[in-house]
């Protein structure tokens, strides 16, 4: 089960890392990367961006929510104080 999370965070990082390279900081985003006007045309300016923004966010929840549940299926369910724990052959005793 951890293996299958494992892969969905590196898709899901590999396809966060896309949609944030796409993205223009000065607006132009998939309009300019994919074409200029045509892009216009088939997405519309306001929707590409919209959509991109929207996608990113999508991503990093998604992210975020699969590395939570990462880190609860490695976490051990029962934790062991070390004073219950056998001293360990060779060592000294704790005083």
């Amino acid at each position: 089960m951890l293996t299958l999370v494992t892969i969905l965070i590196a898709l899901d990082c590999l396809l966060l890392i896309g949609v944030v390279l796409i993205q223009n900081p000065k607006g132009g985003g998939v309009d300019s990367t994919f074409g200029g006007q045509s892009a216009n045309q088939m997405f519309g300016a306001a929707r590409s961006a919209d959509f991109i923004e929207k996608l990113t966010w999508y991503l990093a929840a998604i992210l975020f929510i699969l590395c939570i549940f990462a880190a609860l299926l490695t976490g051990s369910s029962e934790i062991v104080p070390s004073e219950v724990l056998p001293p360990a052959e060779g060592s000294a005793p704790i005083q």
